[in-house]
């Protein structure tokens, strides 16, 4: 553990049970995933942290939703903001309200990110509906994660390609987005964007590091190295075991460590 750097985990779930298993899942979970039910329950705050030090995860950020924030989610941020930060979970269906909603819990729970998640409407990123979302981020200066990539569940895909970001990284340049859940099977889309886009990276949340294709670690080494951010999904992958792999990586020098650490602090906590 020792020859390991600490690591912030972007995407960490601590209230699964307060959603209960999706509808989509309920009849595909065996097939898509490896996780049973033991995936959608809530965790303690204190088990977290336990969990936290015997892996090596300085901080993590847990999302609750903007419009209807969960008190087990505040809590741990309220209680613990030295391990805990605040993501907040947008419907772009709800347009300017969730811009509002957004704005408004910002102002009493300081947040670090805001989250879209495209498959969950099926509106592709360019939509109207999302640009009162966008403006509210950069107005607080808040980085926006956007999911990418054919999610493993069956749900809409079309609407997750990373090309859809473009027009939206014209329209706001001044924006901080963070592509997450990786970019399958548009790695190379990503890496194009993210190296026309000072302002994009991508979160490989969701996705155990030793399946992350040769050029993406390649990008990673080179022109990536401060693009790439570390996330788990936590418990749908479990946390250890993510980072296991992270750091199974063929790695140069100083890599390991932007992305498991560097590139977040840079990024969501404005660090150096």
């Amino acid at each position: 553990m020792s020859e390991r750097p600490p690591a912030i985990d972007c995407w960490f779930n601590v209230n699964m049970g307060e959603y209960g298993a999706p509808d989509y899942l309920v009849e595909a979970r065996r097939e898509v995933f490896a996780a049973d039910e033991r995936l959608y329950r809530d965790y303690t705050i204190g088990e977290t942290i336990e969990l936290f030090d015997a892996a090596g995860i300085e901080r993590a950020i847990v999302t609750t939703e903007a419009g209807a924030p969960s008190a087990h989610v505040l809590s741990f941020v309220d209680k613990h903001p030295d391990r805990f930060a605040l993501g907040l979970h947008l419907d772009p269906r709800r347009g300017a309200r969730a811009a509002r909603e957004l704005r408004a819990l910002v102002a009493d729970h300081p947040a670090v990110l805001a989250r879209v998640i495209p498959f969950e409407s099926g509106l592709v990123p360019t939509e109207a509906l999302y640009y009162p979302i966008y403006s509210a981020c950069c107005e607080l200066a808040l980085p926006l994660t956007v999911n990418t990539g054919i999610p493993g569940p069956p749900v809409p895909a079309a609407c997750q390609d990373p090309l859809h970001l473009d027009r939206v990284c014209l329209d706001f340049p001044e924006l901080v987005l963070c592509m997450a859940h990786g970019a399958d099977p548009w790695w190379k889309v990503a890496v194009r964007l993210m190296l026309k886009y000072a302002g994009l990276h991508l979160m490989t949340s969701a996705y155990l590091p030793k399946y992350l294709p040769p050029d993406f670690v390649h990008f990673m080494n080179t022109r990536g190295k401060d693009k790439v951010i570390f996330a788990s999904d936590h418990p749908a992958i479990e946390v250890g075991r993510c980072l296991e792999a992270a750091a199974a990586l063929e790695l140069r020098p100083g890599v390991l460590e932007n992305y498991l650490y560097g590139n977040a602090r840079r990024v969501f906590f404005g660090g150096n």
